[in-house]
């Protein structure tokens, strides 16, 4: 489903120019959860973006389902982050001022849904995620870190995406509603197949995938296998 190609990317010019990612090559199968993990400045969050289109690499190539995200025009990686890419953040990002309804329905906006279609959507995500009616009509203010994480879930879930990016999720959580929340995401992943990439710091949330890859520097420093806590740490070389 996801394929970088001998990725490398660099920001900014002269003495303040750092590099970010230095030739990343990566697969990552359709029905996969992955865990990026490394520490803050390994490049994590630099790779997510790229995935998602919403940057561009120096050098190599980024395929998602097939197609060459540098080959597509701004407005079609836009659609494709609309249609086929759900976004989780570590600050939730929700609007303040609107409500769980509207905070999950707004994507369906810009999919052409009518607001009677749209709300039915949302309060199906928010199902999903184990929110009720009862938080539909709150403001996020109103709801604690892990109900506003799972609202920021439903959101990324609304239009039905073949791909969830989940950039530090549980950062901004106590450990058990962090264990919660990733409870949920290898829950969406084994019942409805759901392709996810998630970056961590964290050994523990990391350990929720399938596989996880380690980064340092801009590099993949080794691949190791997750299974329900226990590694195996076989060093692989990733990268020339």
């Amino acid at each position: 489903m996801i394929a970088l190609e001998h990725v490398s990317k660099r920001y900014g010019n002269g003495p303040t120019a750092f590099t970010a990612l230095t030739d990343v090559s990566l697969e990552v199968s359709g029905g996969e959860f992955l865990s990026i993990m490394g520490p803050s400045g390994s490049g994590k969050s630099t790779l997510l973006n790229l995935v998602a289109g919403l940057d561009t690499p120096d050098r190599g190539l980024v395929v998602i389902g097939g197609r060459n995200l540098a080959q597509l025009s701004d407005n079609a990686r836009s659609d494709l982050r609309l249609r086929e890419i759900g976004f989780v953040f570590q600050s939730f990002n929700l609007f303040p001022t609107f409500t769980v309804e509207e905070n999950v329905a707004w994507p369906l906006e810009f999919l052409g849904l009518s607001w009677r279609d749209a709300r039915r959507r949302a309060a199906g995500a928010l199902a999903q995620v184990g929110l009720g009616s009862t938080v539909l009509h709150r403001r996020p203010a109103e709801l604690s870190g892990g109900e506003q994480q799972r609202v920021g879930i439903a959101r990324a879930l609304v239009t039905e995406p073949r791909l969830l990016l989940a950039d530090e999720p549980t950062g901004n959580l106590d450990s058990r509603t962090g264990e919660a929340v990733l409870d949920l995401l290898r829950a969406l992943n084994v019942e409805g197949q759901l392709t996810i990439i998630l970056v961590t710091h964290s050994p523990l949330a990391a350990d929720y995938a399938h596989r996880i890859v380690e980064m340092r520097d801009g590099r993949f420093v080794r691949e190791v296998a997750a299974h329900r806590g226990a590694w195996d740490t076989q060093l692989l070389p990733l990268s020339a």
